[in-house]
């Protein structure tokens, strides 16, 4: 059996930019983590949950690496970068220019998209080749990668059940609910895959305390 936790970033800085050239996919690819974010990386990584780790993943953004980080340096590891573990790209120059209805509409439709921005399935297809690279390189040990909210949520989609209750995303694998509503920071699953990198089995697990 192959293991994956997969893991969101910690808190980021919350930054205005102003007089920049960079388009907003640059700006969010550059966000570090608050000192908050920092704080709260470290104590997780103390987590018996993360111990004897064989692997260290994490997409190119600067708050993933920095979330990464302390889980690497705890098991004396590098971190591989794959920059298709990375968040959604929207298209645009700015934020001004995402409709208002961009989030739902894309969660409900696979193929919408703005600009030169990625479809919901886009996304799900690089991420999920990046697992798939991830699992074929380190078959019956554990992995942490580290990625985003969107990116793997849109993930699940491709592996689990997932549905809006209330307002809230549940998500459901071999009839059991693992998880609902929105990824903390932090928020980290256990990802089971046997020999032909199937999901055998999926559930959210506590590294906070």
């Amino acid at each position: 059996m192959t293991i994956i936790y997969l893991m969101r970033h910690s808190e980021p800085l919350n930054v205005d930019y102003i007089n920049t050239f960079d388009d907003i996919r640059v700006q969010n690819e550059k966000k570090i983590l608050s000192v908050l974010g920092e704080d709260l990386a470290k104590k997780v990584s103390c987590s018996d949950v993360f111990a004897n780790i064989d692997c260290v993943y994490s997409s190119n953004y600067v708050r993933a690496m920095s979330t990464a980080k302390y889980v690497a340096d705890k098991n004396n590891l590098k971190i591989n970068i794959v920059d298709d573990l990375g968040e959604r790209k929207f298209g645009v120059l700015s934020y001004d220019e995402i409709p208002n209805d961009f989030v739902r509409r894309q969660f409900f439709d696979d193929n919408y998209k703005i600009g030169t921005g990625e479809s919901q399935s886009e996304v799900r297809n690089r991420v999920y080749s990046s697992i798939v690279d991830i699992l074929n390189s380190n078959r019956d040990k554990k992995s942490v990668v580290v990625s985003h909210s969107t990116a793997m949520s849109y993930l699940f989609k491709m592996l689990c059940v997932v549905s809006i209750v209330n307002d809230n995303i549940k998500y459901v694998f071999n009839d059991k609910a693992f998880f609902e509503g929105n990824f903390d920071y932090c928020e980290t699953f256990k990802l089971c895959f046997d020999d032909n990198n199937n999901l055998i089995d999926i559930c959210n697990v506590n590294v906070k305390d």
